[in-house]
C-alpha cells in the first residue's frame, strides 16, 4: 500500500526546480514525483492521501554537526532525546561530532552510538571519527578501522590541529580511505583564554577577546597543505569576513574543498553578548556587524557550501554563571529551519538554495545519499509552511537543553511534518 502527498510546492535541491506537485511513497521509498501523478494511479491504492494544500515539500534536513551528549552527557542531551528534537526541527539525517566521554576514537564507542540510535530511532544517524585519541592533537587514530566501522569523516571537533605536520600526514593517510578531513579553525594560541570576540565590545565589557585572526590563520595554513596533499577537506563554522575571502579566493583559484556556517553567524552579532548574556557565549564566538553580513555574502556567492545548527546542549547550571566561567554552545536542531529561512525572507537567498544549503549539499560533501527527491531515494520529507509565525519558545522543544539566545524571538516558518522512512516522525 502507498502514501500520497499531493498539491504540494516541491522544492527538488538535486534538480533545482520548485513545481506544484504530489509525491508518492510506498514503504519507506519514493516510488514517483511530479505534476499529476497521483490522478494518474487508481485512489483505492492509497493506505493514506495528504493534500498539503500549497503547502512546501522538500527533502528532509541533513544537520551535519551535532552534539549529543550520549555517552557522557546524558543529563543534557541524549540521543533520545536529540533525535526528538532533530524531527521537530524537520531535520531526518544528523552527523554528531566525536566529543563524547569516551570520544569516539575507536570502533566500540563508533557502533555503540550507531546501535543505541537504532534503537531509540528512525532517524538516519551517522558519526564522525576523532582526528586524534583523545583529542590529544598528536597521534593519528586508525582511520581505516573507523571508516569499515560507518564513521564518515574525522575532526577533533571543537579543537584545531595546530601540528602541521599531523595534519598533513591525516590528510595524506585519509585519501588511502577516501575520507574528509574536517577541521575546526581556531589557533588556541592566538585564541589563547578569550570568550568574546575581540575588539571594541569586549574592551567595554572587559572580557578577553578571540581575534578573527585566529580562525583565518588557520584556514590558509590548511588550504596550503589541501593544495600540496589534494586531500578532501571541510571547514566547520565559518564566522569571519577574512575567512570568507580567504575561501573565496582559494575557491575561484580552483583549490577544491568545501565549507559552513551556522545561523547565530548570520543573525546575531557581538551585540548579542550585552549584559553578559552567556546564552550567547559560543565557540567561535559571535562575531561584529560586518563578519555577520560577510557570511550572508558569502551564502549568497556560493563561497560557503552548507548551514548546520552547531547544536551544542548545555545544562542551566553550566550556563548560568559569570561570563568568563559559562560553558560555551547552544542548542540549535529546533531552529535551524526558521533561522536560515531569515535568509529566503530578507531576500538573500532563494527558498530553493535555503534548502540546498541544508540538504542536497551537506549531502554531497559527506557523499551520502540523502538530500534528494529522485525516484527509488529514501522517504525522507519535511513539510513546512515558510511563512507561518510564531514565537520561538525553547520550554516546548523536545532538546533536554534550553540554552539558546533566541527564546522568545519572532520568527517566521514551521514545520508540519517530518517524515522518516516513509512514517510520519513529528508533527505540530
Amino acid at each position: 500500500m502507498k502514501d500520497a502527498y499531493i498539491n504540494a510546492k516541491i522544492l527538488d535541491p538535486e534538480k533545482n526546480k520548485e513545481f506544484i506537485g504530489d509525491i508518492i511513497v510506498e514503504k519507506d521509498k519514493i516510488i514517483d514525483i511530479g505534476p499529476n501523478v497521483y490522478k494518474k494511479d487508481k485512489p483505492k491504492s492509497y493506505t493514506n492521501v495528504h493534500d498539503c494544500k500549497n503547502l512546501f515539500i522538500s527533502p528532509g534536513l541533513l544537520d551535519m554537526r551535532v552534539s549529543l551528549g550520549e555517552p557522557g552527557s546524558e543529563h543534557k542531551e541524549n540521543i533520545k532525546s536529540g533525535c526528538k528534537a532533530a524531527f521537530a526541527g524537520g531535520i531526518t539525517t544528523v552527523v554528531c561530532l566525536p566529543n563524547t566521554d569516551p570520544v569516539i576514537d575507536n570502533v566500540s564507542v563508533a557502533e555503540y552510538i550507531q546501535n543505541r540510535a537504532k534503537e531509540v530511532s528512525k532517524i538516519n544517524l551517522y558519526t564522525y571519527g576523532s582526528l586524534t585519541k583523545n583529542f590529544d592533537g598528536k597521534n593519528l587514530c586508525e582511520m581505516g578501522l573507523l571508516s569499515k566501522a560507518g564513521v564518515i569523516g574525522f575532526t577533533d571537533a571543537t579543537k584545531s590541529i595546530e601540528n602541521s605536520a599531523v595534519l598533513k600526514r591525516a590528510l595524506e593517510y585519509s585519501k588511502a580511505f577516501g575520507s574528509l578531513i574536517i577541521q575546526f579553525p581556531e589557533d588556541k594560541n592566538l585564541a589563547n583564554d578569550g570568550v568574546m570576540n575581540e575588539g571594541e565590545i569586549s574592551t567595554r565589557l572587559g572580557l578577553a577577546g578571540i581575534p578573527s585572526i585566529a580562525e583565518v590563520i588557520t584556514i590558509e595554513r590548511d588550504l596550503r597543505l589541501v593544495e600540496a596533499t589534494d586531500a578532501k577537506y571541510h571547514v566547520f563554522c565559518v564566522s569571519t569576513a577574512e575567512s570568507v575571502e580567504v575561501i573565496r579566493n582559494a575557491k575561484k583559484k580552483g583549490l577544491k574543498f568545501t565549507c559552513d556556517t551556522s545561523p547565530q553567524y548570520f543573525t546575531l552579532n557581538e551585540m548579542a553578548i550585552e549584559d553578559y548574556r552567556t546564552f550567547a557565549k559560543i565557540s567561535p564566538p559571535l562575531r561584529s556587524e560586518k563578519d555577520r553580513v560577510a557570511i550572508v555574502n558569502g551564502l549568497k556567492d556560493g563561497t560557503i557550501d552548507a548551514i548546520q545548527s552547531d547544536h551544542s546542549p548545555q545544562d542551566e547550571d553550566n550556563k548560568r554563571l559569570p561570563f568568563n566561567h559559562a560553558e560555551k554552545g547552544i542548542i540549535g536542531l529546533e531552529t535551524l529551519l526558521p533561522l536560515s529561512l531569515e535568509l529566503y525572507h530578507n531576500k538573500s537567498l532563494s527558498l530553493l538554495d535555503v534548502i540546498k544549503k541544508l540538504t542536497k549539499n551537506p549531502a554531497d560533501i559527506l557523499n551520502l545519499e540523502h538530500g534528494t527527491l529522485s525516484k527509488g531515494s529514501k522517504a525522507d520529507l519535511l513539510i513546512f509552511d515558510p511563512n507561518k509565525p510564531f514565537v520561538v519558545d525553547v520550554k516546548k522543544f523536545k532538546s533536554k537543553s534550553k540554552n539558546s539566545p533566541f527564546d522568545k524571538k519572532p520568527s517566521q516558518g514551521k514545520v508540519i511534518k517530518t517524515i522518516c522512512s516513509g512514517e510520519v516522525s513529528y508533527a505540530a
